[in-house]
């Protein structure tokens, strides 16, 4: 019913049903329904209809005049929002895990910021997953599909886990060689990967091995040092290890060999518009990870 107020509102500020329908863009019969449906509803006249005047019933003038500024205040409010929803400047929060944020990622959020300087980007970082509706965040970055189905999603990539060590632990215990050989190993596990689900990449065969933990940790940060220290072999993922290869403090074993994929997705509440600019990080994240994550997950990193 409100649309059909809004509509009648137009028309007495028109003067006619034609006028308003012009300006409306709408077809002249759906005017002249839509306010036969008005006053049905109402069970009286709104509006005295001839081809050469153009005048309100008393009634008509009741409920103009009890309407006419909730009308215009509804445009003027739809007008802001719609503006605030396609223009890409002024506040962005966003919601991101810390490691991979401060890792990999650091130079995407750069990025952004450099490219977007309108846009004042509020990023919100946390290892445990901050509630979207809560925070009032806009978009979130998470790992990992999402069970809440109050939420949409969308993927963005796709990082690889991969098997580590350092060289002064290979040069003590030596090099593996099949996966077997991991049962003769010490084994820094992390609650991330609980079961060690491998693939290989070559044969496609699989091999799900439950590790014999001489340390557990909660945090991948943390698991990569000691393992960087020389305390045992590791399954982490590459964004977290690949710094650390390249400086040679760790490198891969049983290259062929992979964890399962950690996959990373955009974020957002059903139920609300996502902005202009939420919409702007979602394709820029898009476009980001699957240049750099690809290069990292085709292993031109070892």
């Amino acid at each position: 019913m409100l649309d059909d107020i809004i509509l009648f509102v137009h028309i007495v500020q028109s003067r006619g049903l034609a006028a308003a329908a012009k300006q409306l863009t709408l077809p002249a019969a759906t005017v002249t329904r839509r306010l036969q449906k008005l006053e049905s509803s109402l069970g009286c006249k709104l509006i005295h209809r001839s081809a050469r005047q153009f005048t309100l019933t008393a009634e008509g003038q009741v409920y103009y005049s009890s309407y006419v500024s909730l009308v215009e205040q509804f445009e003027v409010t739809q007008r802001k929002l719609s503006a605030e929803v396609q223009d890409l400047s002024g506040k962005l929060k966003v919601l991101a895990p810390t490691n991979i944020s401060l890792g990999t990622l650091q130079p995407m959020w750069s990025a952004f910021i450099k490219q977007y300087p309108d846009i004042q980007l509020e990023l919100s970082l946390n290892n445990g997953v901050e509630d979207l509706f809560a925070s009032q965040a806009d978009i979130a970055l998470r790992i990992g599909p999402q069970k809440d189905s109050s939420l949409y999603q969308k993927r963005l990539g796709a990082s690889q886990t991969v098997l580590v060590a350092s060289p002064c632990y290979i040069e003590k215990m030596g090099m593996p060689t099949t996966l077997n050989d991991l049962s003769q190993h010490k084994i820094i596990g992390t609650k991330l990967i609980p079961i060690w689900a491998l693939i290989n990449r070559q044969s496609k065969q699989k091999s799900n091995f439950h590790p014999r933990v001489v340390t557990m940790a909660n945090d991948v940060t943390f698991v990569a040092q000691l393992t960087c220290d020389g305390i045992g072999v590791a399954l982490l993922p590459i964004t977290e290890v690949n710094a650390y290869i390249k400086e040679g403090k760790l490198v891969r074993i049983l290259a062929d060999w992979s964890g399962p994929d950690r996959d990373l997705y955009a974020v957002w509440p059903t139920g609300r518009l996502l902005s202009a600019k939420a919409k702007c990080l979602r394709e820029f994240m898009l476009t980001y990870l699957q240049q750099n994550l690809n290069w990292l997950y085709e292993g031109k990193n070892s």
